[in-house]
């Protein structure tokens, strides 16, 4: 037996060719079988991938990113939610994931630096704002990249992952208008589509409901600090007020807060319902009402269509995941 076991001596013990063997220990996609014999094999010999010697063969890093344009990440626990599923199909195919923010300009001119260099085989991004020019720069590099989110203005090719953000707005709209007589939106900022089509959702059914939008939305951050401000904004504008659709969880938390300073008792004076369904979502007090969409779920698909783009194995697609309301006790 070598000293240091090979690709070679890997194959031979699983019986497998080396370019199967090769296959399993990149991550691509073989027979079950196979697979299992190749990593019991590995294992049972001590075998670690010479990942320079991989991307001087390849001309690929065996590294993904996921990039944020903004600082949304250590605010909202809906993206720490997705980066979790995220590393779950990036470590199921055994590459590696960096996490960059690029939010200025010197940060974005370092990124496709480190991407013109060779340093990325493919890159997810989320939290856009506007028509960022951001997806384009990287894939003018000739790198694959999958938006998190519908992107701002149409364009057929860019793949992204979103969930069914319209019509689970409009759900949650429906259900407080089956209970409630004065409905308000605390919304998201008005240049991520996420809350763009969360606020769709709710006008739609307010207009089939003959309930006049105007005076009813406030948009902030999705945040707690965002929630609680949007609140405060809707009671001095709607007194009445005794719905709330909030755009987020954390945006809900912070209405509920601004409503209890406020002196209004949630659910029994004003009904809340969020959108996410993050872990913070149950734990709440009292337990929020929500719009749930598969964040963890879509933190995996992001990646896994990512790799079949960078391994020449999918095409670009365009996925849009259900949600469903999910009743506690808030409203």
């Amino acid at each position: 037996m070598p000293r240091h076991p090979t690709l070679e001596s890997v194959a031979a013990r699983a019986g497998v060719s080396r370019a199967t063997a090769g296959r399993v220990l990149s991550g691509m996609s073989v027979k079950d079988a196979n697979r299992e014999a190749v990593q019991q094999a590995a294992a049972e010999l001590g075998y670690v991938t010479n990942y320079a010697a991989r991307a001087l063969m390849t001309g690929r890093s065996g590294s993904v990113a996921f990039v944020m344009s903004a600082d949304e990440m250590f605010s909202d626990p809906f993206f720490a939610t997705i980066l979790r599923g995220v590393h779950q199909g990036v470590a199921a195919r055994q590459r590696q994931l960096m996490f960059i923010i690029a939010s200025v300009a010197d940060e974005r001119r370092r990124l496709e630096q480190y991407v013109a260099g060779g340093h990325l085989d493919g890159v997810m991004i989320g939290a856009l704002h506007g028509p960022d020019p951001l997806p384009d720069e990287i894939r003018r590099l000739g790198v694959p990249v999958v938006q998190c989110g519908r992107p701002h203005q149409p364009d057929p090719e860019q793949p992204f992952v979103d969930a069914d953000n319209e019509g689970g707005a409009a759900q949650a709209a429906r259900y407080l208008l089956e209970r409630r007589t004065s409905v308000v939106m605390v919304a998201g900022p008005s240049d991520m589509t996420p809350a763009q089509d969360r606020l769709s959702g709710f006008a739609r059914e307010l207009e089939r409901a003959g309930v006049p939008l105007a005076g009813r939305v406030a948009h902030e951050s999705f945040t707690i600090e965002g929630g609680r401000a949007a609140m405060n904004i809707l009671l001095d504008r709607v007194p009445d007020l005794d719905g709330v659709f909030a755009a987020s969880d954390a945006m809900a938390l912070g209405a509920i807060q601004a409503l209890t300073e406020r002196g209004r008792r949630v659910p029994d004076d004003v009904g809340v319902v969020g959108f996410d369904d993050v872990p913070l979502a149950a734990a709440a007090r009292p337990p929020l009402t929500t719009v749930r969409q598969p964040v963890i779920e879509m933190g995996r698909t992001l990646a896994e269509q990512l790799l079949d783009l960078v391994d020449g194995t999918g095409e670009a697609r365009r996925v849009l995941l259900p949600t469903e309301l999910v009743v506690r006790d808030s409203a």
